[in-house]
């Protein structure tokens, strides 16, 4: 709960925003709600906005309050409003007719050269998805992010045409950012939402590091725009690496920038702002949403309005725009993978076949070989150090989290540390350490990750493996007087490099519903170079390179919106459908793909869904797992959530049937069991996108310990038989519990290939009700 000191410090600047003077009228302790009110009655958002004042003013006294409580009216997507209530006001509002529910509100965080040539998109070539999508043109992508940094030349609007007509939406004035001058055929839209945001932070903005404006002070939402849909750039690198020309996934879509994430306390993001958004973005004309966004552990629920993210992707999807989020970054721990709704398309992060190796060459002339990133001059051979204590633990003073330093020892030296902490603070901390006592370079050893910053003011830090590491602290350790010599880093592109699982990505199970596999899909997100804002600290000529789920999120949205484009019909289901099954399981060079963690291994769908993302296979997919919104009202109904519950988030009046439905016959491009213990037999339909007259034939590959077959063996599709039934039988063959063993079913008609993951657990003494699965 805010103090009364805080909140009039949010009023202050309200009445300076709004030219309204509400101190004297809003309680000191009210809080941002937001109240549902269920099915719309009618589509006219002024009558809409009328009503919501109307109820609010009912328990405000006047509408004059009413209206200085308002933060937003929801009109388009469901109906329903944000306000600033006190508990007390919130009880009464609960009570009211028409009133669904008043909840308080809640806050989210924030979760390239290369990465399109390896996914086999590379502009050269005329026959692939690129040019046969023409890029993504008339396709409109909406970034909820922190906003824009509308000179960057990734959103140039060169060779684009005229402004979709589809587009029904705004570009608005604020600091720094004039809609006549920084909106264009690429930018066709930009709004900012912070009113949730203020409510709750209790804190005026500091406008001194922020904008009242879609201009982005933070960066992420630049590179994540840019990676989705940004022009092309010729002749760009990032401290030297990485050089090439860089574009967006689909380079002729437009964007529509919705700013709902703020340089506060590290980039938080206001459930009410985000609601306020997707609202705004159905009524503009949105085909795709890109949300680098997610929460943290434990996840509320679908139906609960304070995932402000699951609620307005529901309505979103249930009127065509497909919705793409992050799996979050907080792999390599099991459970942990966010934005889990089944109607979103969540995103792994991958590596790539790009790495930027740096040798070390020792005194005793043995090289080895990091990864970095810094421009600099080579360090010729420079005395090696490795900080020893005395006493019981001599490794204490070696930690790089932990590194005491002084001038005498380390001045002029490069100096070897060792971590297990896997955030980047270690390093960061280390750096820091060793420049201020005049060190000239460090070298990181820590568990296997391809993921890179470069440290603070370009200094030189290597990172290497703990294998590596540890050979050189035995270098060290045998040699009087050791030496090294650090290269600057080079950039190393195909073959032997292979795909990997970034160790950041987070990783099912769904910890909400175990039988729905999460993460979807992976794509790159290590790395990847793409436009930011001036104000980001690690940028260099407005461009940096990051690494994050966030990074992959756009990768995927870029690609959507060019399926969009091939197949305007298609509906969020049926694209997701077409990632999901023609996914690679094996890098684009054939080499299997592993998981970065302790230890690395094979990946599984746990890690990476149905595989890292095959753009030009997902254009012809051959056939598709589609799903309607009566589909995602069965999802909800088999999870036992109240017919009341489901009725608010759907917009409508549902009655669940009396046999509650399975929730392993939605009609997923996965089938996850969780707990398996009586056979059990699970329906499936497919859809066919291909050629009319096709045969598919089935391919099983059994997870462990199960068996498996499928009914019929074969589907025939002609002109009049477009879409068919099966049924998968999966039975334990040991009567014990195991954890997941997985497989996968593939229907193949001699040019097609249609996979979907099974991930089984079989479980004879259950901890709970595989019931409620």
């Amino acid at each position: 709960m805010s103090s009364p000191s805080s909140v009039l410090a949010i009023l202050c600047l309200l009445c300076f925003l709004n030219g309204q003077g509400m101190i004297a009228k809003v309680a000191a302790n009210s809080q941002v709600h937001i109240v549902y009110l269920g099915e719309k009655q009618h589509d006219n958002p002024k009558l809409l906005t009328d009503s919501h004042h109307d109820l609010l003013a009912t328990i405000a006294g006047s509408k004059e309050l009413a209206s200085e409580l308002m933060v937003y009216s929801y009109r388009h997507g469901f109906s329903g409003f944000a306000a600033k209530l006190t508990e007390s006001q919130a009880q009464k509002l609960s009570e009211l007719p028409g009133v669904v529910r008043v909840i308080p509100n809640s806050l989210h965080k924030l979760q390239t050269t290369r990465s399109w040539d390896f996914l086999g998109l590379s502009s050269q070539s005329p026959s692939n998805i690129l040019h046969k999508s023409s890029m993504g043109d008339g396709v409109i992508i909406g970034v909820l992010d922190t906003g824009i940094w509308p000179e960057s030349e990734s959103f140039n609007e060169k060779g684009l045409g005229p402004v979709p007509s589809h587009w029904k939406g705004v570009c608005e004035s604020g600091d720094r950012f004039n809609a006549t001058i920084h909106c264009n055929r690429k930018i066709i839209g930009a709004r900012w939402f912070i009113d949730g945001l203020l409510a709750e932070y209790g804190k005026p903005l500091n406008r001194s590091t922020e904008f009242l404006s879609p201009r982005d002070a933070h960066g992420h939402g630049t590179h994540t725009s840019s990676t989705a849909a940004g022009s092309f750039v010729t002749n760009v690198s990032y401290k030297g690496l990485g050089h090439g020309t860089i574009k967006g996934g689909a380079p002729n879509a437009r964007l529509a920038i919705y700013k709902v994430c703020w340089k506060v306390l590290g980039g938080q993001c206001s459930s009410a702002d985000i609601l306020k958004a997707f609202d705004e973005a159905i009524h503009d004309g949105v085909d795709v949403l890109s949300l680098s966004i997610g929460s943290s552990i434990p996840l509320f629920s679908e139906v609960d309005e304070r995932d402000g993210i699951a609620t307005g992707s529901f309505h979103a999807v249930a009127r065509g725009i497909t919705v793409v989020c992050g799996a979050a970054n907080d792999g390599p721990s099991a459970e942990t993978v966010q934005n889990t709704a089944p109607w979103i398309i969540t995103v792994a992060a991958s590596t790539m076949d790009r790495s930027f190796p740096t040798s070390i060459t020792l005194g005793n002339n043995k090289t080895f070989l990091g990864q970095a990133m810094f421009t600099g001059p080579e360090i010729g051979f420079a005395s090696l150090i490795y900080p020893e204590s005395k006493g019981l633990d001599p490794t204490a003073a070696g930690l790089c989290q932990s590194l005491s330093l002084n001038k005498t020892m380390v001045a002029g030296k490069v100096v070897l540390c060792f971590t297990t902490v896997s955030r980047r603070t270690a390093i960061t901390s280390a750096s820091a350490a060793v420049k201020e006592a005049g060190g000239v370079g460090l070298i990181v050893a820590k568990n296997p990750s391809d993921a890179l910053y470069p440290c603070n003011e370009d200094f030189p830090c290597i990172e290497v493996d703990s294998e590596i590491g540890t050979r050189i602290l035995f270098y060290i350790r045998s040699t009087r007087s050791p030496l090294v010599k650090l290269r600057p880093p080079k950039t190393f592109i195909g073959k032997p490099l292979s795909a990997k699982v970034a160790y950041f990505s987070s990783r099912g199970p769904n910890s909400i519903t175990p039988a729905i596999l999460k993460p979807d899909i992976a794509a790159p997100g290590v790395n990847i170079l793409a436009a930011t804002s001036p104000l980001d600290a690690l940028g260099e000529g407005g461009h940096v390179m990051h690494s994050g789920t966030s990074m992959s999120t756009p990768h995927v949205a870029g690609i959507v919106a060019l399926l969009k484009a091939m197949h305007p019909n298609w509906s969020p289901a049926a694209i997701k459908s077409a990632l999901v099954t023609t996914a690679w399981r094996n890098g684009p060079s054939g080499l299997p793909i592993f998981a970065e963690g302790s230890p690395q291994k094979l990946a599984n769908p746990f890690d990476f869904g149905g595989g890292i993302m095959n753009p030009n296979g997902a254009a012809d997919p051959g056939l598709v797992y589609d799903i309607v919104k009566a589909g995602y009202m069965q999802y909800l109904c088999s999870r036992g959530y109240n017919n009341s519950a489901i009725s608010r988030l759907v917009g409508q009046n549902t009655k669940c049937p009396i046999k509650k439905p399975s929730i392993l016959d939605m009609n997923l491009p996965s089938i996850t069991i969780p707990s398996l213990k009586n056979p059990v037999t699970i329906k499936r339909s497919v859809t066919n996108v291909g050629a009319p007259e096709s045969i598919y034939r089935a391919t099983i590959e059994t997870p462990f310990g199960t068996i498996v077959s499928v009914n019929p063996n074969a589907l025939v599709f002609n002109s009049t038989v477009r879409k068919l039934d099966f049924t998968i039988t999966i039975s334990a063959i040991h009567r014990m519990n195991t954890g997941y063993y997985f497989g996968s079913l593939s229907w193949a008609d001699g040019v097609h290939v249609v996979r979907i993951p099974l991930s089984v657990r079989t479980e004879f003494l259950q901890p709970y009700d595989a019931n409620d699965d």
